[in-house]
C-alpha cells in the first residue's frame, strides 16, 4: 500500500511543490530540430511558461555552453522575462546534466521541491542525463513529449522509452498545466486554456 500511494503521489503535480527546469533550448540549436517539433516545442514552452508565470511554479533555465549555441532562444527568453513576482535563474553549464550544476541543485534545495517538470534540448543527451541524475536523486520527474526534441526523432523516441522504464512520468504540456490548474473554476483557467488550443498538432 505504501507503494501504491508513492507512485500515485508522484504522478500529482502541486504548484507549490514542483519547479519547471528548461534545459538548454538555445537559439543555435533550435533550427537543428526538425521543424514540425521546433513548432510543437515552442509552443508547449509558451504554454507551461505561462501556466508557471500564473501559477507561481518556481522556474530555472539552463544554456550549455552559450559561447557555441547562443542564448535562450528568443520565444523562450521572452517568457521568462514575463515572470513579475520572480526573476527566472539561467544557469551556464558544460555538463550534460543540468542536475549536476551547483546553481540547479541549490536552486531545489531552497524551495524544497519535489516534482520536476524537465523540458528542453537534447532529449536523448541532456534532458536524458539530467533526469536519470534527479531521478536517482530521489525526485519525481515529469516529462512532457512535446516540450522536449532531438535532431533526430528515432532519438528522441528511445530516450523517452528508456526514461518511462526509470520512473520518470512521460506526460504532455497540457496535461501538466490542467493538473497544477486542478479545476476549471481557477481564476487562471481561460488563460491558460486559451494556450493550449493555440498547441499545433505534431504529426
Amino acid at each position: 500500500m505504501y507503494y501504491d500511494r508513492r507512485r500515485m503521489d508522484a504522478l500529482k503535480l502541486e504548484a507549490h511543490r514542483t519547479t519547471l527546469l528548461v534545459v538548454d533550448v538555445q537559439e543555435k540549436l533550435l533550427p537543428a530540430m526538425p521543424p514540425a517539433h521546433q513548432r510543437r516545442l515552442i509552443a508547449a514552452h509558451e504554454l507551461l511558461l505561462e501556466a508557471a508565470r500564473l501559477l507561481k511554479v518556481h522556474t530555472i533555465a539552463t544554456e550549455q555552453y552559450p559561447r557555441g549555441l547562443g542564448a535562450t532562444a528568443a520565444p523562450v527568453r521572452a517568457m521568462l522575462d514575463t515572470f513579475d513576482w520572480c526573476a527566472v535563474p539561467v544557469f551556464e553549464k558544460t555538463v550534460f546534466s543540468a542536475a549536476a550544476v551547483h546553481g540547479v541543485t541549490d536552486a531545489l534545495s531552497l524551495v524544497d521541491a519535489r516534482t520536476v517538470i524537465v523540458t528542453g534540448m537534447e532529449t536523448h543527451v541532456c534532458v536524458f542525463q539530467t533526469v536519470r541524475d534527479l531521478l536517482h536523486k530521489g525526485f519525481h520527474v515529469h516529462v512532457p513529449f512535446d516540450a522536449v526534441a532531438s535532431r533526430d526523432p528515432e532519438c528522441r523516441r528511445v530516450a523517452l522509452e528508456t526514461l518511462r522504464g526509470c520512473g520518470a512520468k512521460i506526460t504532455s504540456s497540457e496535461s501538466v498545466v490542467f493538473d497544477l490548474l486542478k479545476d476549471a473554476k481557477h481564476p487562471e483557467f481561460r488563460a491558460i486554456s486559451a494556450r493550449v488550443k493555440a498547441l499545433p498538432i505534431e504529426a
